[in-house]
């Protein structure tokens, strides 16, 4: 396996860091830190704080300064990625060095190329269909950069979504699919990847037979999000991964519209994961509806899951499914 980039910068000279305390910025659960020295791990993403919390790196939730240093592990959405990398700059100290990190195919070309616009950049290191650039903290910031902070923004009916949260524009045509036809729901029930909480909302607005709704996100922005956009007392919000989040109680139902990228690349593994995790949090008696977008191939999980199942809906580029009688509850 090839070293990170940052590895093999610093063993060829070419990069050189200031002592004193690095952050790493949307830190990675595999990412080998140990060449940086003092690290200081942030991540918003649940599974990358446990595998690096597992490894005893302690990581934290929100990048606290002043720093030395500051590593960018860049994400999928650009004005993320921007944010961070200001976010970053606004935590280093003047004359200390702030490097961003990416493939080619997350985006790093583009990050590249904004941050050429306003600093001047140091190197570009190349390895691995992916690059390593970094530069020298400058005294005065560019007042642009500030732009790029992420703030809170309001779409659609109220709700509340920021720069790099899925659908972050307004809920996606699947959700608003789920939440129409989604048949009255009764007792516990969970939301597997709840997002902003934009299907919980909903259907708890309409249902009044749901005792309870567990908002299960890995995504810490989003669920700090979904707590503003969800006011219902029914609702619990928990920060966890949804494929290995084990509830106190199996549920009657479970709704999701569950990811399906790794970076920029189609992952139908996530899905798959998330219906084994359902038929594992269901009562013998309970209900699974997911929605997923139509080339996806679910249908083989589902019916490994579950003993039976039917697609409720075929529509703008969506399925909508029904399954029950897990396999795997609980013994």
């Amino acid at each position: 396996m090839t070293p990170d980039r940052w590895i093999l910068a610093l063993e060829s000279g070419r990069l050189n860091l200031p002592e004193g305390r690095v952050l790493v910025l949307n830190a990675r659960g595999e990412a080998d830190l140990a060449a940086l020295g003092d690290v200081a791990p942030v991540t918003g993403f649940y599974p990358d704080y446990a595998r690096l919390s597992a490894r005893g790196l302690k990581p934290e939730t929100e990048a606290v300064g002043p720093a030395a240093a500051a590593l960018v592990q860049i994400v999928k959405s650009k004005p993320a990625t921007l944010s961070a990398i200001a976010e970053a700059l606004a935590l280093v100290a003047p004359g200390g060095i702030v490097m961003v990190d990416g493939q080619k195919d997350e985006g790093i070309e583009s990050a590249l190329k904004a941050v050429r616009q306003h600093l001047d950049v140091t190197e570009v290191f190349s390895k691995t269909h992916g690059k390593l650039f970094w530069l020298t903290r400058p005294d005065t910031l560019p007042e642009a950069i500030a732009d790029w902070i992420a703030e809170p923004e309001e779409v659609g009916e109220g709700y509340i979504t920021a720069a790099g949260m899925f659908s972050a524009e307004g809920p996606d045509d699947g959700s608003e699919l789920l939440v129409a036809l989604v048949p009255a729901l009764k007792g516990r029930v969970a939301d597997l990847g709840a997002g902003w909480g934009y299907l919980s909302a909903e259907i708890l607005a309409e249902q009044e037979g749901i005792a309870q709704i567990d908002l299960i996100e890995a995504d810490l922005p989003s669920l700090e999000a979904a707590k503003v956009n969800v006011d219902d007392p029914r609702a619990s919000f928990h920060w966890a991964d949804a494929a290995t989040f084990e509830p106190d109680e199996p549920y009657d139902a479970i709704i999701s519209n569950p990811p399906f990228h790794t970076g920029r690349s189609a992952d139908p593994a996530l899905g798959r994961a998330f219906i084994a995790a359902a038929a594992r949090m269901l009562k013998p008696s309970g209900r699974f509806f997911m929605v997923a977008n139509r080339h996806l191939p679910y249908e083989a999980a589902l019916k490994q899951a579950f003993g039976t199942g039917r697609m409720l809906a075929e529509m703008g580029g969506y399925k909508l499914y029904e399954a029950a009688k897990p396999k795997r509850t609980r013994g």
